[in-house]
């Protein structure tokens, strides 16, 4: 029998270390989807994704996938043959986004960014006249990069607009109304401190309107969503068996969130972040993103001339039971991401890190 994990300090850009308050809510007693008890625990984690979302959105709901799921979702109700999807690529999940509405049969007009650097909008703006969509990623996992959608909001015209808001939403500023976003999709696993396993999902009645009629996924219809959480008219309709104990986690995290005051939890996020980053510089390290891009929730720097950075990340893992991420595609050897979310976005957190990797790169 493989063994049981007690405690792994998680500062990748996967999974973060929950929120007690989330993981506790996972051992709740498991009751029926249709529970009315359910029904009203599910009202009100969807009134806690408006906050964090910044959305008066009637169809604002989790999700019963991941992050990756609400991406699809995203595509598939909002594009099909033909229509032009303009796809704003600084990282990896842009190029996911490009790959998901070329699936949904749109013509793709990707406006590619060297890595490290944020979206320019006005060079997305300009590189398609009419399009269907446009669609950025706010916090791009895979450089830690922060970009400006209130930008791509401004300049949308009749497009809609698409963000993916997984490293950002609940610990970083998101304003998905003011900022135009017609569409917006998550991930629970980061700054929101729970489990993955659902996606936090918007949808604007301008988007809802406009939405494919007939996707091609069943599933992830928006049409079919809207009944399930009751989102138009208040009545309710069957659609899936609903993750119930997955969305208790997520409430019980929302609460925590919403109590500590979401202004003061941005700001943590903010600080912690800084604090890396200026210790992470002081230690002669260079740090990767551009300035004045770096994502406050994850960090990226490049791995010293010379280190080997899988030991170094081994040697965290065995010593300090100390998890940080890789790079990804060309940047696997050369760069590592270190998350400071949800319950890790705190001074403690810096420390430990900053500690355990000047010992690391001292035995590397």
């Amino acid at each position: 029998m493989p063994a049981i994990l007690t405690s792994r300090f998680l500062f990748g850009p996967g999974p973060s270390n929950c929120y007690p308050e989330a993981t506790a809510a996972l051992a709740y007693p498991v009751i029926g989807h249709l529970d009315p008890v359910f029904i009203e625990r599910l009202d009100r984690t969807c009134a806690g994704l408006r906050t964090v979302w910044g959305t008066a959105n009637a169809r604002t709901l989790p999700l019963s996938a991941t992050g990756s799921g609400g991406m699809e979702a995203a595509f598939v109700n909002t594009v099909s043959n033909g229509d032009v999807a303009v796809v704003a690529v600084n990282g990896l999940f842009g190029e996911r986004m490009c790959e998901v509405a070329r699936r949904c049969g749109a013509t793709v007009v990707r406006v590619d960014h060297e890595w490290g650097q944020p979206v320019d909008a006005e060079r997305v703006l300009a590189a398609h006249p009419n399009p269907k969509v446009i669609a950025a990623v706010h916090a791009e996992t895979s450089v830690g990069v922060l970009s400006d959608i209130a930008a791509l909001g401004a300049g949308k015209g009749d497009a809609l607009l698409i963000a993916d808001a997984v490293t950002s939403i609940g610990g970083l500023e998101l304003l998905a109304d003011e900022w135009g976003i017609d569409v917006g999709y998550a991930g629970t696993q980061k700054c929101l401190g729970v489990p993955p396993g659902l996606s936090p999902f918007t949808v604007s009645e301008r988007a809802f309107e406009r939405r494919i009629k007939d996707p091609r996924s069943w599933y992830l219809d928006i049409g079919l969503l809207g009944g399930y959480v009751g989102a138009a008219s208040g009545a309710r309709t069957y659609h899936h068996t609903a993750p119930v104990t997955m969305i208790a986690g997520l409430e019980a995290a929302l609460d925590r969130i919403l109590a500590e005051g979401l202004g003061a939890v941005q700001a943590r996020h903010r600080a912690a972040g800084t604090a890396l980053q200026a210790g992470l510089q002081e230690m002669g390290l260079e740090l990767f993103a551009a300035e004045g891009a770096r994502l406050p929730s994850l960090t990226t720097v490049r791995v010293p001339d010379g280190v080997d950075s899988a030991a170094v990340r081994s040697y965290l893992l065995e010593h300090f039971s100390m998890e940080i991420g890789s790079g990804v595609r060309e940047f696997t050897d050369t760069v590592w991401r270190i998350g400071m979310m949800g319950p890790n976005a705190a001074p403690a957190s810096v420390t430990l890190v900053l500690g355990a990797l000047k010992e690391a790169l001292a035995h590397a």
